[in-house]
């Protein structure tokens, strides 16, 4: 029974684990940018042209969004629940999703059941129905046909000294409309068609890599010039060091001499000037001396052995 109690309480335990995980990752989606009045602008997968909401997944992890909400009623904050089990409700990391506000929910989970002429704000509410995880109000007064309203940053929120959120420096009329895709800097082009236009033949080009290469040739023959002097120097060092650790040598004098080592070293000249000595110089032939040996013609194998028969 024991036993049983406990992979309850364990049980219990992972479910409110994984909310509270789960909970933490829907925290990560920011309301990102909107669009009120959509009269010539993106258009949705029926081709109908609407207001739309673009969220954005600020972490670097994949959240799922279904069974959070959506509305434009602080006093009904579970207006539209965004279904459960959609593989499209999974937001990838840094990636944008679009709602269209259209208020006609049976088109799919991605059409919501109001329209942004007719709100004030928009709030994104997490599964629990209570917890607001980011909202906005919509400055109609500043907003115009197919100009949306955006953050500068996708996902960033810019506070003021006050520690509060700089709606100013976070939010501005957008340039251009970018839904699904980054708010600022995905129009730009890239450095790469930039130096073709400065380089249209490549000649900058050819000479930038052709100065590297030699430079680095250059740097090479530099560094292992350097090093082998280095290695002599240590070389020489240690060779100083080593014979001024060594003790001078002795110089033998006559007086150190003793009168058989004169007597010999006369005795070796006298033999060697002298003709009549008898002195070999073959001295690289050897010279073998011829050794017999008597023994017993009977104790000899020669006669041991059996005679081979011959035919007559």
């Amino acid at each position: 029974m024991m036993k049983k109690h406990i992979k309850i309480v364990l049980l219990l335990g992972l479910i409110v684990s994984s909310v509270t995980i789960n909970a933490q990752n829907m925290s990560d989606i920011r309301i990102n940018e909107i669009l009120v009045t959509n009269t010539d602008d993106f258009m949705d997968d029926y081709g109908n042209r609407s207001g739309w909401i673009e969220l954005f997944n600020t972490s670097y992890g994949t959240v799922d969004i279904g069974g959070c909400y959506i509305t434009n009623d602080p006093n009904n904050l579970t207006k539209y629940m965004i279904p459960r089990g959609d593989v499209l409700t999974k937001i990838k990391p840094r990636q944008h999703t679009l709602f269209w506000a259209d208020n006609k929910p049976h088109r799919g989970t991605f059409h919501i059941n109001f329209t942004l002429e007719e709100s004030n704000e928009i709030i994104l509410v997490s599964s629990d129905g209570r917890s607001i995880i980011d909202r906005i109000k919509i400055p109609h007064t500043i907003m115009s046909e197919n100009r949306s309203y955006g953050r500068l940053k996708d996902g960033v929120d810019l506070f003021s000294s006050k520690n509060v959120v700089d709606m100013s420096a976070t939010w501005a009329i957008l340039e251009r409309t970018s839904p699904s895709t980054n708010n600022y800097g995905a129009d730009k082009e890239p450095p790469g068609m930039l130096f073709m236009k400065i380089d249209p033949f490549g000649v900058i080009m050819s000479i930038t890599a052709m100065s590297v290469v030699f430079l680095s040739l250059i740097l090479l023959y530099l560094v292992f010039k350097g090093i082998g002097k280095y290695n002599i120097r240590k070389s020489r060092e240690r060779a100083v060091v080593a014979t001024a650790g060594t003790k001078a040598k002795k110089v033998v004098t006559e007086e150190d001499c003793s009168a058989e080592v004169f007597a010999a070293i006369s005795t070796a000249l006298h033999t060697y000037f002298e003709d009549d000595e008898a002195h070999d110089i073959e001295n690289t032939i050897l010279t073998i001396e011829k050794v017999t040996r008597n023994y017993s013609p009977w104790s000899s194998k020669i006669y041991t052995l059996r005679e081979v028969p011959n035919k007559k």
